[in-house]
């Protein structure tokens, strides 16, 4: 009997997607993106829908004025953007692609117990798709993110034993299997948990941290270490800095081998029971290299910056070193907030501020895009404040509603539980106790996620463009308004640094008017129907000046990401 072909009935579409498949089939990740991308409402959540479905809106800013917090003139202004994260991405391709140094992320763990929302719905452990659709929800998200880091960028994620293995392999799809740099290990109970009739009664209180970075290891600057585990080169020679490394003595046990390792140093024998930490052979060949020497007549090991790797990170962190656990995370916010926050998975702020400190500088930017209830800007604001840095943070949430699982208490967590938790960071506060705490200053903008029409309209573009200001400014950090003339143009100042959006070609004359009492370099936006800017309407502007064209810059980012 004659096989069936199981081909024979298919269509050439089919079979040409059949191709593809085939194709891209290799070692790592594959997970059913068709099934887990059910049909929804484009209008609401159009970040779900098949990959060649292009947007019916495309997202903005809009900033909420009354939520500003100006503390400091002279620190950087940090940003909390309150929508879905997808959205809040995607205009952070246009604002910072390339400028994230680090991002931290804590997303949804898939653990069944609605804590993973998918399509508007909570995804249950008996869902059969529940893996496919956690990473395709990832899978968007990472790939903006990779877009939005440094070079030199790193990004930590979070995650449990649920969703680990296969975050694993997306992120060596994403980021690059040789640019894995780690896997932390963070304990993060200190107490044993009642495991009643478990079989093994193995205790599953560790989470994990993936570290990758845009790059490979090789080609990043090394982690920063605390004083007490870095290594210190204090002399110098010819041949570059270097430090000494004693050469100890240890109690001769007696056998053949030890034996031999007794014999003069540099003049110098072992004393009596004692011999070398050192064989002879070792001890011969730093001798021809020159990289021994004497001081106070003990001999010491030179060893060279050049030679060794300056790093002792590590990668289990538990609360024996002041880390915190979940328990103390969840106390920490109940004593800045003051109320029942009904978070059940609140990271501690050292556990962050350690992530932080290890791969930041003092200006370095970080991104925490699954920000909950806000601990990495708490963490950074506290960096900064003992390093009297300036690093700035951007948290991204939506303001979804939590519960106590009675549903008497409802808090928003953006609106209620994480722009309150920053503001007294700023500004101080009393904790549950009374006690008074001094705030760490710094200033925030809040912004929440808006939409425009993504059809290629005269009427969407001058819509896209008359939302444009705060994400140009973000862009550009520079947000005082120094002259308006309503929505024909803007002028932005930051020291001798202005910033010039222009609405309106009609208005081109009267903003060169506006600007010729302001002397400084000007970077100006202009409305444009074509790609180009308009230059030969700037000929004659005086200050030193750079053209964009607008809504171009900002659909050219959008046309990419969202393949239209």
């Amino acid at each position: 009997m004659a096989k069936t072909n199981k081909y024979e009935n298919y269509t050439r579409e089919e079979l040409i997607d059949e191709l593809e498949v085939l194709k891209k089939k290799k070692y790592g990740l594959v997970w059913d993106k068709k099934n887990s991308q059910e049909l929804i409402d484009a209008f609401v959540n159009w970040e779900n829908v098949p990959e060649n479905f292009t947007p019916k809106q495309f997202p903005v800013l809009k900033e909420v004025k009354n939520k500003e917090i100006e503390n400091c003139e002279a620190k950087p202004v940090n940003l909390l953007i309150e929508g879905d994260n997808y959205h809040s991405l995607a205009v952070l391709n246009f604002t910072h692609k390339s400028k994230i140094d680090v991002i931290y992320i804590d997303p949804p763990y898939n653990t069944g117990n609605k804590d993973f929302i998918y399509n508007d719905k909570f995804v249950d452990k008996d869902d059969p798709w529940r893996h496919s659709k956690w990473l395709s929800f990832m899978e968007k998200r990472l790939r903006l993110a990779h877009r939005l880091l440094k070079k030199t960028g790193v990004i930590f994620i979070s995650i449990d034993d649920n969703e680990q293995g296969q975050l694993k392999l997306l992120c060596d799809e994403i980021f690059g299997e040789e640019n894995f740099y780690a896997q932390l290990t963070w304990k993060k109970k200190s107490k044993p948990t009642n495991m009643g009739e478990a079989r093994f009664n193995i205790q599953q209180n560790i989470e994990y941290i993936l570290v990758y970075g845009k790059e490979s290891m090789t080609k990043h600057p090394r982690f920063n270490l605390y004083f007490k585990e870095a290594r210190e080169y204090k002399y110098g020679s010819k041949l570059g800095k270097y430090r000494v490394e004693e050469i100890v003595q240890r109690r001769n046990i007696g056998s053949l081998r030890r034996n031999t390792m007794i014999y003069s140093v540099l003049g110098i024998k072992p004393k009596e029971g004692y011999r070398w930490q050192l064989s002879q052979k070792r001890y011969k060949q730093l001798v021809r290299d020159k990289k021994i020497k004497l001081i106070n007549k003990r001999p010491y090991e030179i060893i060279y910056d050049s030679e060794e790797d300056n790093f002792a990170f590590d990668p289990f962190w538990s609360h024996f070193e002041n880390i915190g656990t979940a328990e103390s995370g969840k106390m920490e916010l109940n004593q800045i907030l003051g109320i029942n926050h009904e978070f059940e998975t609140v990271k501690p702020v050292n556990l962050i501020k350690k992530i932080i400190f290890h791969s930041t500088d003092q200006r370095s930017t970080v991104l925490d895009f699954f920000t909950g209830s806000g601990t990495t800007g708490q963490a950074v604001l506290d960096i900064n404040n003992k390093d009297n840095g300036s690093r700035k943070f951007i948290l991204c949430t939506n303001n979804q509603e939590i519960d106590n699982n009675g549903n008497t208490i409802k808090h928003k967590i953006c609106s209620d539980i994480c722009y309150p938790r920053i503001e007294k960071v700023i500004n101080g506060y009393k904790n549950s106790k009374g006690k008074k705490i001094d705030g760490l200053g710094g200033n925030l903008k809040y912004f929440k996620t808006d939409f425009v029409g993504a059809q290629p309209t005269d009427k969407n573009k001058r819509d896209l463009v008359n939302k444009s200001a705060e994400m140009i400014c973000i862009k550009e950090n520079i947000f005082d308004l120094v002259d308006e003339q309503n929505l024909n143009f803007k002028i932005y100042q930051k020291g001798k640094k202005y910033l010039g959006i222009v609405f309106n070609e009609e208005a081109i004359e009267d903003f060169k008017k506006a600007s010729a009492k302001f002397k400084g370099q000007f970077i100006i936006y202009c409305f444009s129907y074509i790609e180009a800017p308009p230059e030969k309407e700037f000929a004659d502007f005086k200050n030193k000046h750079t053209i964009k064209p607008i809504p171009e810059m900002i659909l050219r980012v959008y046309r990419e990401i969202f393949k239209k």
